[in-house]
């Protein structure tokens, strides 16, 4: 029986879009204020409604800490309160919450919480639900680690190709647990189905795999040079309307491609995604071959397309004494570590932090 390669994410293995543009090195997440994320609303509340949104700022605290306090201090159920995405907990962030207008009296109580701000406040007819989010404004400090200065020039000349060509769509070290090895848990699930665990737990496990091979995925077209282009079966998706459709002919729609008006869509195999055919096919093929999977063993998983690559706007440098501040905005589901490894040519993050919930 052949060796299977290591089911461990290691970012460091992955290749990077702009390999010859020497990165900035540094350090992030000196202090959780160096890492601040404002969470962009798909829609704004309405003013009036049976839910109060809530925008609430924390430092050093998970979502899901503050979710519970809301349930404690409020004294209503899990159920009635909501939340478009998760956030670090190593961070200075700004998200937004909804609970049951009848119970606004009681936010008084959150000021029992250290770290935590209500900002502001609005009702709105329909609960707050994840996903309801267009994306993540970032305002990241990266720090020289021996003293000595961060070139903005190095920093603006990779983000000027990222917002070009785009990022490469990585998944980040949020999904894949302490030491990268939720993979390895999923594989030995859909393999063998003997991980005895809770079926939230499970759930969580496959997806970790699913975002592994997804990767690989991507690792594979940026070395075969297929990064911003599309070939023959690709599941393609427009970026202004979100539409998928299989390419017949790509060298018609490559133009469209060096535009960033279409991009190729990666698989989360499961019993429903889109099926790419002839040559995109066997690439998927061939990531699947190398851990002796087949699209069958995700039968437990709906399945789904995942860009390739997400745009890069609204970005900036700002040097200062104590090192690069670098801003941009992201799309929901698009991580930052993506980009900052890009820039800082290493893996920035380290230990586990808080992934974000898309599902």
């Amino acid at each position: 029986m052949p060796v299977l390669p290591k089911l461990r994410f290691d970012f460091d293995a992955y290749p990077y879009l702009t390999p010859d543009l020497p990165g900035v090195d540094g350090v992030i997440r000196h202090r959780p204020q160096d890492f601040q994320v404002d969470e962009v609303p798909a829609y704004s509340p309405l003013g009036s409604g049976e839910h109060l949104f809530v925008r609430i700022e924390k430092v050093g605290l998970t979502t899901r800490a503050v979710v519970e306090f809301l349930r404690d201090r409020l004294q209503i159920s899990e159920a009635q309160i909501g939340v478009a995405g998760l956030k670090d907990k190593h961070a200075l962030t700004r998200q937004w919450f909804s609970i049951p207008a009848r119970y606004e009296a009681r936010l008084e109580g959150l000021a029992g919480l250290e770290g935590v701000r209500v900002l502001e406040q609005a009702r709105h007819p329909h609960k707050l639900k994840v996903g309801h989010l267009r994306g993540n404004r970032f305002r990241i400090l990266i720090r020289s680690g021996d003293g000595a200065g961060l070139s903005r020039f190095r920093a603006e000349a990779i983000l000027r190709v990222l917002e070009h060509q785009g990022v490469p769509n990585y998944y980040g070290p949020q999904r894949f647990g302490i030491g990268g090895l939720n993979p390895l848990k999923g594989y030995e699930l859909v393999k063998q189905g003997k991980v005895h665990a809770p079926s939230w737990l499970k759930k969580f496990l496959v997806s970790s795999l699913q975002s592994l091979l997804f990767n690989d995925w991507l690792a594979l077209r940026l070395q075969m040079g297929l990064f911003g282009q599309v070939i023959e079966g690709d599941v393609a998706k427009k970026h202004d309307t979100g539409g998928e459709f299989v390419v017949q002919d790509a060298e018609a729609e490559n133009p469209r491609a060096l535009r960033f008006e279409i991009s190729a869509t990666g698989p989360l195999y499961g019993k429903k995604y889109r099926e790419a055919q002839g040559p995109a096919r066997a690439l998927e093929d061939q990531v699947l071959q190398k851990y002796e999977l087949e699209r069958g063993h995700f039968a437990s998983r709906r399945g789904d397309r995942r860009l390739i690559r997400f745009p890069l706007t609204e970005w900036g440098v700002e040097e200062t004494a104590e090192g690069l501040w670098v801003s941009f905005f992201l799309p929901k589901g698009a991580y930052a570590t993506a980009v900052l490894r890009e820039v800082m040519k290493r893996n920035p993050e380290e230990g586990e932090l808080e992934a974000e919930m898309e599902e």
